[in-house]
């Protein structure tokens, strides 16, 4: 089973960045698709970004166009989500989880802690 870890949230005024992880310590992530998620307070998980295995393949709902952008580095094993010009809207807490691909509605392994992004002034 894979275990990520999400981590690099934080608070935020809106307007800043934040640059958040998902890492599989001692596990080789870049066989797979790696998504990211979100859960705001009331609402439901969505899917805000993803990535394919052979980085073909970006996906980004509407509402984060233009203002994040998703990356890996195979090397480490990790998977980013760049986050600029941060508006309240953003807050949540968020998610990875890996894909067979970003086109395949399935998900590896479980959900883990993620991590919290608040963006206040």
């Amino acid at each position: 089973q894979v275990q990520l870890v999400e981590s690099g949230g934080g608070l935020v005024q809106p307007g800043g960045s934040l640059r958040l992880s998902c890492a599989a310590p001692g596990f080789t992530l870049d066989n797979y698709a790696i998504g990211w998620f979100r859960q705001a307070p009331g609402k439901e998980r969505e899917r805000v970004s993803c990535i394919s295995n052979n980085e073909g393949s970006r996906y980004y709902i509407d509402s984060v166009k233009g203002r994040f952008t998703i990356s890996r580095d195979n090397a480490k094993s990790t998977v980013y989500l760049q986050m600029n010009s941060l508006k309240p809207e953003d807050t949540a807490v968020y998610y990875c989880r890996a894909q067979p691909g970003c086109e395949i509605k399935v998900m590896i392994g479980s959900w883990g802690q993620g991590t919290q992004v608040t963006v206040s002034s």
